[in-house]
């Protein structure tokens, strides 16, 4: 049985949004964010405090594109994944991982010194830095996208959920304006998809966090 603890705006919408695309049955439990903070006895569920938190038969994921590419990998076959023989396999890869380490990051960065800080702990110079860090990296991204629908093998896969998820918060943190065009359409392509309007009303129901 597959159980996801997911926040609103948090990463975990990655897993809720995979789980859609792929219809599978699954728990859901909306926590509030932190859960660390405002849900007792999270952390005997995740040691590390933080969502996702992922489970299938009663083992535990946290990182929420590995949880894509497990439930892609495990819950197939799918066209949501792209394998070693087909020409866009490096790509994918690339582009399900560039999805957090290099364009959420720096976003995580901006949220601790802009949002979720105390007021004299706040750092608004930090907070703009990784701001722009951000932009320029999606601005290097475009080069890669080309003029392609996706962003490998020309379908949607999991590596599209993992850097739509980096959009989608850059959109709710207010950054979409200075967006590159090409990943401005890209973002409404994604957005339009059935699997994501599904997760976005799941999500709906979520206490709390970045709305």
């Amino acid at each position: 049985m597959i159980t996801l603890h997911h926040c609103k705006g948090a990463r975990s919408f990655r897993a809720l949004w995979t789980l859609e695309e792929m219809e599978l049955p699954y728990e859901l439990k909306l926590v509030a964010f932190p859960p660390r903070a405002k849900e007792p006895g999270y952390l005997d569920l995740n040691p590390l405090g933080t969502v996702p938190s992922f489970f299938d038969d009663g083992v535990l994921m946290t990182e929420s594109a590995a949880i894509c590419e497990y439930l892609a990998a495990k819950y197939g076959p799918t066209p949501l994944v792209v394998g070693p023989d087909e020409p866009g396999f490096a790509p994918y890869l690339n582009f399900l991982h560039m999805g957090e380490a290099t364009l959420t990051f720096p976003q995580t960065i901006h949220l601790r010194y802009a949002v979720f800080a105390a007021p004299e702990q706040m750092i608004p110079q930090a907070a703009e830095d990784y701001v722009n860090w951000f932009l320029a990296r999606l601005r290097g991204a475009t080069r890669l996208l080309g003029d392609d629908e996706f962003v490998a093998a020309g379908r949607f896969t999991v590596a599209d959920v993992s850097v739509g998820y980096a959009l989608k918060l850059a959109k709710t943190l207010g950054f979409a304006d200075r967006f590159p065009e090409p990943w401005v359409r890209y973002l409404a392509r994604l957005q339009a998809r059935d699997g994501y309007q599904r997760a976005m009303a799941v999500e709906k129901r979520a206490p709390g966090a970045l709305d």
